[in-house]
Order: structure tokens, then sequence, then C-alpha cells
């Protein structure tokens, strides 16, 4: 259990580097953060499964290297659990939303699963 001492979670950390800062992004993820994708591609039996800051940030980089928008549209922090909503619109009009449950610990993103959603 944290103490008063441990840095939180912060939402609107998390609204900054959404929106269009993946280095801030980058930095609410501890060093050994796991991410766990699910989509039409990589399905629940088989997910995508990133390991580590450098591997989480390499996908960082090129989800924001696209002409894309990025908006929280909901997050709820419960102790060391954190969930959110976000959607995005590529410049064509092409949208996408995705959830995400989170695991903190000591502040930190720990483990993450993200289940997204694209027009096709």
């Amino acid at each position: 259990m944290g103490t008063a001492a441990d840095p939180a979670f912060d939402r609107e950390t998390l609204r900054r580097g959404l929106e269009g800062d993946p280095d801030v992004l980058l930095s609410l993820y501890a060093d050994d953060a796991e991410l766990r994708i699910v989509d039409r591609t990589t399905q629940p039996s088989h997910p995508k499964v990133l390991h580590g800051r450098d591997e989480i940030g390499r996908m960082l980089e090129d989800v924001y290297s696209r002409d894309m928008s990025h908006r929280l549209e909901h997050c709820v922090v419960e102790g060391d659990a954190a969930a959110y909503s976000e959607s995005c619109e590529y410049a064509d009009g092409v949208r996408v939303l995705s959830e995400s449950m989170l695991s903190l610990r000591d502040g930190k993103i720990a483990e993450q699963t993200l289940v997204q959603a694209w027009d096709e």
C-alpha cells in the first residue's frame, strides 16, 4: 500500500500526455511496465504484449508520428487502479476508440490492458 510520500497517478498529466506529449505519457510508466493490446488483429487469446518503457516508448513514437488527434474522454482512479477512455481521429476522419485498465505501483503504470476498435 502506498504512503503519503509516494507519487500519485495524476489524471491531468495523463490528459496532457495522451492529448499531445508522448514524452509526458511515457513518463507515467514504470521501467518494467507491461502493456497488453487487444484489437481486431491481436485478439484476446493472443494479445500484443509490450515489455518495459523502451518497447512502450517505440510504440508511442509510432502512434504519435501519425496525423491524428487524441482525446481523454473519461478517467477514474481508485487506489492502485485506474481506467480511462480515449478517442482518436485520423486526418481522413477514421476514428479509433480505446479503453484501458491500469494497475499502478508507486504512482506509475505497472500493467495496462488496452482494448481498441477503429473504423474500417
